[in-house]
């Protein structure tokens, strides 16, 4: 149910504004309702309307319907009512009160209708006229008023407090409602700005309203920043790592060649290899770490991958290994940028290549499915655990780090890769086969002449 956030607010600003006038119109009906013994009755003012209503009935019915008129009204407002005849007696024959008959002698032609307090509550006496020649004394005995109903009845400015009072607690909820998320939001963010960045807002992993949809953004964003924080910590150490074998070894170079009295060629040939690993290093790092890029060169995949296969299975037969192209193309056309995407798939299926045992065959398949070029490339190794998959691709990595570049890791090879070919507007995804690994790429049929991250 979309924008339900809004519904809340909305409904809940509309319940406020029905709370305010419902509660106003209520009390004003309840007090008005009221019989006199629970507010009191000015003798200067108009009876309650609820007393209006009973003396018209009492004036207009048949004789025979009083009892039950009366019997109702007792019972519905907790009151005694007596009807007086003139000659003093009661119409139900029922004994009259002593301050009842003296509430009734106080009316008069003149005076229709007359008040008493007395120590058990309020009396009134009315006069009705029930027809021409037919006078009758309607006498109410109300209870002893309540303090504090009488006092809320007799003022509207409490009424009003009341109506203040009760929106403000709807108010109250609510607004505790609509913060306390976002409360827990603030404190989460603080927690992640102070360096704590397995901070997370606790929240179901689905439903609820924008603001549990807004809670699992920011988990997910937190996610995301661990991990690239985390990426970065170890792309630095594993850099440092890789950057102190070839120093380490140049400066033995430099040590043992200053040891010469005549320049040695072996030792200044070492110096110049480690230079350029040192080097070709660096410009992976810098090529891993590049933005975009222009595609501005037409390559064949068929023809590139068979030399590419061909090459790898030279390579791979003085240890019993294999490298096969499978493809039904004739040719596979797609946009690049230089050699990038040559040297993308060499870095794949040389790391296939060093981790298929000896005796079994690293396969590249090339097919064209719509308008995409798919390339997986299979080894025969022993895999990666499923929750390491991911990360094969992150620069350096290594599966046991306790392993060589030679015996365990990926180095920088498949992270230019897939940053090479999302580059290109392709994909690149690592999956285990049970036999295996395969490192799937899918290029597009392209036209364009640019592409970036």
């Amino acid at each position: 149910m979309p924008n339900r956030l809004f519904i809340k607010v909305f409904l809940g600003f509309w319940l406020i504004s029905v709370s305010i006038l419902g509660s106003w119109i209520l009390l004003a009906n309840y007090f008005d309702e009221l019989p006199g013994g629970q507010t009191e009755l000015r003798k200067d003012g108009p009876p309650p309307r609820y007393l209006l209503r009973l003396i018209y009935s009492l004036e207009n019915q048949p004789l025979s319907r009083l009892p039950g008129i009366v019997e109702r009204a007792s019972e519905r407002h907790g009151i005694d009512i007596y009807l007086l005849r003139r000659d003093g007696l009661e119409l139900l024959d029922r004994e009259v009160p002593a301050q009842v008959m003296r509430a009734a002698r106080q009316l008069s032609p003149s005076k229709r209708r007359a008040m008493l307090k007395s120590p058990q509550g309020q009396i009134v006496a009315h006069t009705l006229f029930r027809g021409e020649r037919e006078r009758m004394a309607a006498v109410i005995a109300f209870p002893e008023p309540r303090a504090v109903v009488a006092t809320l009845g007799a003022n509207p400015l409490l009424r009003i407090a009341i109506a203040i009072l009760i929106s403000g607690l709807v108010c109250y909820l609510l607004s505790r409602l609509l913060t306390r998320r976002v409360k827990l939001l603030q404190s989460t963010a603080g927690k992640l700005a102070a360096g704590d960045l397995s901070a997370r807002i606790p929240v179901a992993a689905s439903g609820g309203d924008e603001a549990d949809e807004l809670a699992r953004q920011f988990n997910h964003m937190a996610s995301e920043l661990e991990q690239r924080i985390q990426g970065q910590k170890r792309l630095l150490q594993d850099v440092s790592h890789e950057l102190r074998s070839p120093l380490a070894r140049l400066r033995i170079a430099l040590a043992l060649a200053q040891e010469q009295p005549e320049p040695d060629s072996q030792y200044l040939k070492r110096i110049e290899q480690e230079t350029e690993r040192l080097d070709e290093l660096i410009g992976q790092l810098l090529t891993s770490q590049s933005d975009s890029l222009t595609l501005d060169t037409h390559i064949d995949l068929v023809p590139l991958l068979q030399d590419m296969a061909a090459d790898a299975d030279f390579e791979g037969k003085s240890q019993d290994k294999r490298v096969a192209l499978f493809t039904d193309l004739d040719e596979a056309v797609v946009l690049s940028h230089g050699d990038l995407l040559q040297k993308c798939f060499e870095n794949v299926v040389r790391n296939a290549l060093s981790h298929t045992p000896s005796g079994t065959q690293v396969t590249l398949d090339l097919r064209r499915i719509e308008g995409n070029y798919h390339l997986s490339i299979e080894d025969c190794g022993p895999g990666v655990p499923e929750s390491e998959l991911e990360r094969i691709f992150d620069p350096l990595y290594r599966v046991d780090r306790n392993r060589t570049r030679e015996t365990g890791g990926y180095g920088l090879g498949l992270s230019i890769a897939k940053r090479a070919i999302e580059q290109h507007n392709g994909s690149l995804a690592a999956t285990n086969t049970g036999a295996g690994l395969r490192v799937s790429a899918t290029l597009p049929v392209g036209t364009d002449a640019t592409a970036g991250s």
